[in-house]
């Protein structure tokens, strides 16, 4: 049955207005948190970003507490931040995170192993700036996972292995990746992460999941992966959305498509843009970056009331979908914790005030918080 014939917990969004008034002002705060309404569905996470994971943002570490029960590194265990210079390894900020989700009981995402973007400089050359052999990148990969992987065995419960390298055609992303190793990269670094940890969960990573091609593309590599006898249990729909985008339809039939692999499916990186995009077919490529424009940051100071119950009923639509299909799904993940840190305000265009979080930047409650909690009473 199609997203469309689900009317279940839909019938919130007429009490829009009424929830809206409710959550005004400082008053906002639900009696239990999200975790506790979704427990035994699936965990509910959050990104954490430096100030949080050293615990100098105290507002946000009170939300995190409440509300979620899994927690990823925004930025700290990317390789050029572990990794810097070949063979020196700064797993300083990265220790505080596994340390911080440790003291809390959370579910503890590693991101990203092994990704083309945000990598260090010397990864894919040798001393002259030239591409490095095959063999050459295959031991710097190998090297880079099972460090890193090997560091935190027994206390990371799963990790992106690789991020994005499928285009929206369904084609293999031409990167440095690609053109020195080849396509089967991404069978040698889940190989790589499960020689490191055996008991860690192992996920392929994406944006734009609901394109159909895109969607075949992944399908196709996955099966790939599991044909040749390796490790691979899960696949992260990143949900970098909007008020209109990604269709519904399509975004479940990927949970379906995805969940009939024999993985686990999770909803990674959810957000909901509520600005003009300057481009609708951007997805979420941090390569591409576009010029500011006044137009495109209509809500310096606040967000209208109109747009406020559209994000509502944005959130009541993907949680719905979500609790359907709680069968299929083991992790929802917002990509951050409120407004104030969210990436959308510099991407794809930087210097703009967005609203795609539910918590604002005082770390207060939004009334989908309260919707999300409430779906849950519905079922």
């Amino acid at each position: 049955m199609k997203l469309r014939n689900y009317t279940k917990g839909l019938l919130l969004i007429s009490a829009t207005a009424v929830i809206m008034s409710a959550c005004s002002g400082n008053e906002c705060s639900s009696e239990k948190g999200m975790k506790d309404a979704i427990k035994e569905a699936y965990f509910i996470g959050t990104a954490l970003n430096t100030p949080q994971i050293l615990e100098e943002d105290s507002l946000a570490i009170a939300v995190v507490n409440k509300h979620f029960n899994s927690v990823v590194a925004e930025n700290c265990m990317k390789s050029e931040v572990l990794q810097p210079e070949e063979g020196k390894f700064d797993f300083s900020l990265a220790d505080k995170f596994v340390e911080l989700g440790e003291k809390n009981n959370m579910f503890i995402i590693g991101h990203t192993l092994i990704w083309h973007s945000q990598a260090p400089a010397w990864f894919f050359t040798d001393e002259q700036g030239n591409d490095v052999s095959r063999e050459v990148m295959i031991e710097r990969m190998r090297t880079h996972i099972s460090t890193v992987v090997g560091r935190y065995k027994g206390r990371v419960n799963g990790w992106d292995v690789v991020n994005e390298t499928i285009m929206e055609d369904g084609s293999f992303r031409d990167s440095k990746l690609v053109q020195i190793i080849g396509e089967d990269f991404v069978k040698l670094a889940f190989q790589f992460a499960n020689e490191a940890d055996p008991e860690a969960e192992l996920y392929y990573n994406d944006y734009s999941m609901s394109i159909p091609e895109k969607r075949d593309g992944v399908i196709r590599m996955v099966k790939n992966i599991q044909k040749e006898g390796v490790q691979i249990d899960g696949i992260g729909l990143q949900a970098h959305s909007s008020i209109t985008v990604p269709d519904m339809n399509e975004f479940e039939k990927s949970i379906e498509d995805f969940a009939s692999l024999g993985v686990k499916v999770m909803v990674t990186e959810l957000d909901i843009s509520v600005l003009p995009m300057p481009d609708l077919n951007v997805g979420a490529d941090v390569a591409k970056s576009y010029e500011f424009k006044p137009e495109l940051n209509p809500y310096v100071n606040a967000l209208p009331d109109s747009l406020e119950v559209k994000l509502h009923d944005r959130y009541v639509e993907f949680f719905t979908l979500f609790n359907k299909h709680q069968d299929k799904i083991s992790r929802v993940t917002f990509w951050g914790v409120h407004d104030g840190q969210t990436w959308r305000n510099y991407w794809p265009v930087a210097g703009r005030t967005d609203y795609p979080l539910p918590f604002d930047r005082n770390c207060k409650e939004k009334s989908a918080v309260h919707a999300i909690i409430n779906l849950r009473k519905e079922l």
